[in-house]
């Protein structure tokens, strides 16, 4: 199940359904836990593949290539360069870049129909509970963190604020 809360975007007044993440991020452990469970795979040598993953896409990107994983996503590295460009691209060098980004790009699906563009990580049958309704009882002290969402994210907020886990 995922949640979301009653948020006012500040620039508009209007009210929208803000994505957010509930209780701890779920760990290499975890993740590797859940993969063990649903394939023939050893939770020792899931988790680690898992480990050296980050290895692993590191040389890819740094060969200058992009990496997909199917299901996935894609990444790959951006330049970031100095703000002060230069005149000719005979003066653009090495220089320039002040640093590495990674970038990652879900992996995005046509449904039958051509038009609806769905991210491959995103289930189409997701349950939405408002997290106001959520039994206080099952309310901790962990965090959460805002998400986006296609309509009124990104702005300034009010509305219902709380720590749940």
């Amino acid at each position: 199940m995922a949640f979301y809360k009653k948020s006012r975007l500040k620039s508009n007044g209007k009210w929208y359904p803000r994505s957010i993440v509930v209780g701890d991020s779920a760990t290499t452990d975890d993740v590797a836990n859940r993969l063990a469970e649903i394939s023939t795979v050893s939770l020792g040598d899931t988790y680690n593949v898992l480990k050296n993953l980050s290895t692993v896409l590191k040389s890819f990107m740094k060969e200058g290539r992009s990496v997909k994983l199917d299901g996935v996503g894609t990444f790959y590295y951006t330049a970031d360069a100095t703000k002060q460009g230069v005149d000719t691209p005979e003066e653009v060098s090495d220089k320039q870049i002040k640093g590495v980004r990674v970038r990652f790009l879900p992996e995005t699906a046509r449904t039958s129909s051509g038009k609806v563009s769905t991210r491959a990580l995103v289930d189409d049958d997701i349950q939405w509970l408002d997290i106001a309704k959520l039994d206080p009882a099952k309310k901790s002290t962990g965090t959460t963190t805002p998400g986006g969402s296609e309509q009124g994210g990104g702005g300034e907020d009010e509305g219902e604020e709380g720590t749940y886990g």
